[in-house]
């Protein structure tokens, strides 16, 4: 898969923030491709004092299969575009929970309905959430009166 440029870019100046340590640079490298490609219901979970799996865990939701797949092809190559290796995909194929393992964090996308069904989020619940910039996400609201200046003297 080629790597999408913009991506890159931005991805490397997240990876390269020295206020993201190592790995939760990476992180927060995903973090931000899940909501530039509009998953829902992310979530960054901290679980270096309760895992030994992984150290951070991403939960986030996919309006449909290619969507799904697209975040995860794009964190991988991303990822080992900037030194990590991917230890396993699971469920790429069905696309309704795909998990994504680096070693250091685990990213899962769920589509659809079956983010309730196997409510992750519950098991991960008691673990702290890693606040994820509001710039990380594509097209983040605007307030109403800078939408209306912008209008002014369109009509």
């Amino acid at each position: 898969m080629a790597i999408n440029e913009y991506v890159n870019t931005e991805v490397s100046k997240v990876i390269s923030n020295e206020s993201f340590e190592f790995p939760l640079n990476h992180a927060m490298a995903s973090a931000w491709i899940v909501a530039n490609y509009k998953g829902d219901n992310l979530k960054i979970f901290d679980l270096r004092k309760t895992s030994a799996l992984c150290d951070y865990a991403i939960i986030a939701t996919a309006q449909n299969t290619t969507q799904a797949r697209a975040m995860v092809d794009e964190i991988s190559a991303n990822l080992q575009n900037n030194g990590a290796s991917i230890v396993s995909y699971e469920g790429y194929e069905s696309a309704n929970w795909i998990l994504l393992d680096t070693g250091d964090i685990i990213v899962h996308i769920f589509n659809g309905p079956a983010r309730d069904v196997y409510d992750l989020d519950m098991v991960l619940i008691k673990n702290a959430q890693v606040k994820i910039p509001d710039e990380f996400y594509f097209g983040k609201a605007t307030s109403v009166a800078t939408e209306k200046a912008d209008l002014k003297g369109y009509f």
